[in-house]
């Protein structure tokens, strides 16, 4: 092979690489709060009210998938809707924070 048609391969292969990165993917978890995680720290407190609480204070909301935290940013009103419940989140992750493109309760 010639090494231009090498190097239009390898530039298709680099643009289908990044487009497969960027591809929304769905979590499903329970919306808590990036500074309490899956452990609410207001004694008495619903799971649902330490997580608004906590927003209200500075901390972003989360989702919860097990032992991992994703940070989310994005359709904070219906994330405050969810606090404390299992919800899907639709998205963009990078790393351990989602763009969050829609979000609904989990079934």
């Amino acid at each position: 092979m010639s090494k231009r048609i090498v190097s239009v391969i390898a530039i298709v292969f680099c643009l289908a690489m990044s487009a497969l990165a960027a591809a929304p993917q769905t979590l499903t978890g329970e919306v808590g709060d990036s500074m309490c995680g899956a452990k609410h720290m207001m004694q008495g407190a619903s799971a649902a009210d330490c997580t608004k609480d906590c927003v209200k204070s500075g901390s972003k909301y989360a989702l919860i998938v097990g032992s991992k935290v994703y940070t989310l940013q994005g359709h904070e009103a219906e994330l405050e809707k969810l606090a404390g419940q299992k919800a899907k989140v639709t998205g963009e992750v990078k790393g351990e924070t989602v763009s969050v493109a829609s979000v609904a309760a989990a079934k």
